[in-house]
This record gives C-alpha cells, sequence and structure tokens, in this order.
C-alpha cells in the first residue's frame, strides 16, 4: 500500500521544484525537492567552502520560517559533486529539505502550498541564485 505523496510545482528560475512526504497517513515530515543543472561562470571558486555556506543559510532561513505548522529543526541535503564542476560542463544539484511537522494536517492546503512556495521563491532568490558563481539550466544540453 502506497502511502507517500508528491506534489510538483513546476520550475521556478529554471530549477525544479516540488514537495511530498513518505507517509500522508501519519504525517511527521515534509521534503521539498530542489533540482536543477548548473555551469560555473568561473573555475577559480572554492565550490565546497561555497556550498557549505549556502547550506548554512538554508538552515538558518528554515529555523527563521514563521510557520505553526512545522518546527525549528530540519535537514538540509545539497547535493552535487564539486570535483566535477568545470567550466563549460554542466553539473546536476540537488537540494532536498525536510521539514519536521508539528501537527498532522492536509497536504494539499492553499496554506501549505503558499508556504512551501515562500520558502522556495526565498532559498532560490537569496541563498541559490548567484549569477556570478552559477548558471542554472532546466536540462544537461
Amino acid at each position: 500500500m502506497k502511502t507517500g505523496k508528491f506534489i510538483g510545482l513546476g520550475y521556478y528560475n529554471n530549477i525544479k521544484v516540488g514537495y511530498g512526504t513518505v507517509d500522508h497517513k501519519n504525517l511527521k515530515t515534509i521534503y521539498i525537492k530542489l533540482n536543477s543543472w548548473i555551469e560555473p561562470e568561473d573555475e577559480n571558486s572554492e565550490f565546497n567552502e561555497l556550498l557549505s555556506k549556502t547550506k548554512r543559510k538554508i538552515k538558518l532561513r528554515i529555523y527563521n520560517l514563521r510557520s505553526d505548522l512545522f518546527k525549528k529543526e530540519s535537514i538540509v541535503d545539497l547535493d552535487v559533486r564539486t570535483k566535477g564542476i568545470k567550466l563549460g560542463k554542466k553539473s546536476f544539484i540537488n537540494l532536498e529539505i525536510t521539514l519536521f511537522t508539528q501537527k498532522h494536517f492536509d497536504m494539499r492546503t492553499k496554506e501549505l502550498k503558499n508556504i512551501i512556495k515562500t520558502l522556495v521563491k526565498d532559498i532560490i532568490d537569496s541563498d541559490l541564485d548567484n549569477k556570478i558563481l552559477f548558471n542554472f539550466s532546466k536540462n544537461k544540453k
């Protein structure tokens, strides 16, 4: 019996966005998935340090999230192969954020969708979308 649900939200700034849960009947966590292809602007940047700072900023943004639906704890998994990042070559980036719920609620409510959309826009616009370092695109080509 399948109890998980995933709701795709489409693309925002060439980044594919969606959210879901592994068990909607016993709701304890909600995950947000963002993925895209990135290409660096220059090869001189220290990508490990940059991604570590980005991950920290995202965790802080979630910690300061004003919502009675979620706890302050979260898991942020930013996955990109930094050794393979080269000028003129695209690399796949995957960001998965796990939010822990405070109470049971319906995943399809407009309130939850608005919270998720606002959070995703803030993360992409403020924390991820650094045009000086990376260009995002929907596909590898």
